[in-house]
């Protein structure tokens, strides 16, 4: 069953049995604009509550999500942006579902964030992974939060402070993916990922990961407030962080002052 989302498309929503398939469709990149992400937190929230497995993938060829839209992120809207985005993780955190990132291609910023807190990333060769951020003059709340947990504090500082982009098997070595496998196998292996799944009892599952959840990241909420704060707060107000989104903008150089 299709579910449709108003407005533009760039959300789809398929259900089938017990899982949720939901696709990002603003290609070449699948750039998460405001309107999109508030798109996605309804999709999230509607599935969620009566779908098994949800399946996260992007359209088109070049990637899985390549990021916020930079534009949203002028002093204007970046408000309603992070609200907006932020909202979405606060719903998976909820969330009973076992979730599954399906990835190809770039899988950078916003993106990152969003597979990387998934159950299970399974990830294509042709994966591309990074949180480049940190070279317009801001930094990745959720990432903040989430990469040292995942992956120790030094991998975190390496990635989000360089802002380097890493391969599928390097992010495997890190503990960012769960599986790599061939380009044209994606879509297999994700299936059967969700029959291994679905051999269990979805009532031990939902136990299991809630557990391994709670363990995690018990106080997600009150981290990711503190990151909107010192976002909006602070960064927001120095003179890099505008010149860094609006040099990005403006297709030049960046000229950072220091304050």
């Amino acid at each position: 069953m299709t579910t449709p989302m108003l407005g533009r498309a760039t959300i789809h929503v398929v259900t089938q049995g017990r899982k949720a398939v939901v696709t990002l469709d603003r290609p070449p990149l699948n750039i998460l604009d405001i309107p999109m992400m508030r798109k996605l937190e309804r999709a999230v929230s509607s599935v969620t509550s009566r779908c098994d497995f949800l399946v996260f993938q992007g359209s088109g060829l070049k990637a899985f999500c390549a990021g916020a839209e930079v534009r949203d992120h002028t002093p204007d809207r970046v408000g309603g942006m992070l609200k907006a985005f932020h909202s979405i993780f606060r719903q998976l955190n909820r969330a009973d579902s076992i979730t599954i990132a399906a990835v190809h291609g770039y899988c950078l910023g916003g993106g990152m964030e969003l597979a990387t807190f998934c159950d299970f990333v399974v990830a294509a060769d042709s994966a591309q992974f990074g949180q480049p951020e940190i070279k317009l003059g801001c930094v990745p709340p959720v990432a903040l939060v989430t990469l040292p947990r995942l992956i120790g504090q030094p991998a975190a500082m390496d990635l989000i402070l360089t802002g380097r982009t890493i391969s599928a098997r390097e992010a495997k070595e890190l503990g960012l993916v769960t599986r790599v496998v061939p380009d044209k196998l994606l879509s297999h292996s994700v299936e059967s990922l969700l029959d291994e799944l679905g051999r269990l009892s979805p009532t031990v599952l939902r136990m299991a990961r809630g557990a391994l959840r709670r363990i995690s990241a018990d106080d997600f909420d009150q981290r990711l407030a503190e990151t909107e704060r010192l976002y909006l707060g602070k960064l927001m107000k120095t003179e890099d962080a505008k010149e860094g989104v609006q040099a990005f903008l403006e297709k030049r150089v960046a000229v950072w002052k220091g304050c």
